[in-house]
């Protein structure tokens, strides 16, 4: 989805931004907004608001105004764009709030808490003209984009794997989740392999697992196997309890093609089969930085960032149809997925404008990608 959306063309002056949610993600983006030259924190929003007074003097800014209501804290100050922290089941409401406001949004991973509630923030941000911008802050890593050069030269890939092995301890709500692998994590994965192979899922066939000294309530293992749009494969597998020689954060990654291999282990430089070298044209970013960074231009100029609202929700469908997958033992076609979601969409969407523009995509996944898929 190329449509275009309201600048904010460059004055001189940084870009004033609200955060809203001053939890722990919420605090590490604050230090990066407060880090930025791109931009200028104006308030923090929260339903607690010593948590956001706390936070504001944790940055040794006693006096940030804070508030409990985006749109209002955001007039009150003058800020011209929102980033949206919060947990996955605000995302929805603070993100529309935010966009029928007239203010473009950087907000978290996932999109929303479901693929349904990500098509309607996909919709309301068409209907207001405004940018919604997915934080896929691993996307932005430089080995990641040398990976991707590098397999450029293998011809045509057959498969792209990914092993993830962690042992974290993190205690709350993740030891309680039903699915704490594939909701909280591997959508990170996931999404980097749609970067990687410039394509997007079909089809998946997912196993869930939890070895007996799983500490966690929900499956804390998967391996799932994705069909994608050019025909390749993605296979991924993964713990959250395996302790003792343990991949990156990023994962450990082999892309095999038909006149080579690329292996990246996740944290430093690549490795290729065959000769090469890559040189990159731009440093990326570090993680949130970088996506930080990549939102202020695209709101600055109208380029088209990594993670907009419309190509981020596929990332999300990946991770239902796995879970559905290992529930249903059943491999899933993504487009009836996502046809299913759309209906959900419609039914659950009160505002009749928004519920207009989903009535007039010509299908779910041209609306999200431009591109139809043949299964």
């Amino acid at each position: 989805m190329n449509t275009p959306f309201a600048t904010i063309p460059d004055d001189g002056n940084r870009l004033r931004v609200i955060v809203v949610g001053a939890g722990g993600m919420g605090q590490a983006w604050l230090r990066t907004v407060e880090e930025s030259t791109l931009v200028e924190l104006a308030g923090i929003v929260d339903l607690d608001l010593e948590a956001a007074r706390a936070a504001a003097a944790s940055l040794g800014r006693p006096d940030l105004p804070v508030g409990a209501r985006t749109a209002q804290l955001a007039f009150d100050v003058g800020a011209q764009a929102v980033i949206n922290v919060t947990v996955p089941a605000a995302h929805h409401p603070v993100t529309t709030e935010a966009l029928a406001a007239g203010l473009p949004v950087l907000g978290e991973k996932p999109v929303a808490s479901t693929v349904a509630q990500g098509l309607s923030l996909a919709a309301a941000a068409e209907l207001h003209g405004q940018l919604f911008m997915v934080s896929q802050s691993r996307r932005y890593n430089k080995h990641l984009f040398e990976a991707k050069h590098l397999s450029s030269s293998v011809g045509p890939v057959g498969i792209v794997s990914a092993e993830f092995f962690k042992a974290p301890h993190f205690g709350g709500f993740r030891d309680a989740m039903d699915h704490p692998l594939l909701l909280d994590m591997a959508i990170h994965q996931f999404d980097m392999a749609r970067f990687l192979l410039d394509a997007d899922p079909v089809s998946v066939f997912c196993e869930e697992y939890n070895p007996s000294w799983s500490w966690y309530r929900g499956d804390a293992g998967a391996t799932a196997i994705f069909e994608m749009s050019g025909g390749e494969r993605f296979v991924f597998t993964g713990s959250w309890c395996s302790p003792g020689q343990e991949t990156s954060w990023n994962a450990s990654w082999r892309i095999s093609g038909e006149h080579g291999t690329v292996l990246w282990d996740g944290d430093t430089h690549p490795t290729s089969s065959l000769p090469g070298t890559f040189e990159p044209k731009q440093d990326p970013g570090q993680e949130i930085a970088g996506s930080l960074r990549d939102f202020v231009s695209a709101v600055r100029t109208g380029s088209n960032p990594m993670g907009r609202v419309h190509r981020n929700i596929m990332s999300l469908a990946m991770v239902e149809a796995a879970i559905l997958s290992a529930s249903s033992g059943a491999r899933i076609s993504v487009d009836e997925l996502l046809e299913d979601s759309y209906q959900q969409a419609l039914r659950a969407e009160l505002n009749p404008d928004v519920r207009g523009v989903l009535q007039s995509w010509p299908s779910v996944r041209n609306a999200l990608t431009g591109q139809s898929v043949r299964l």
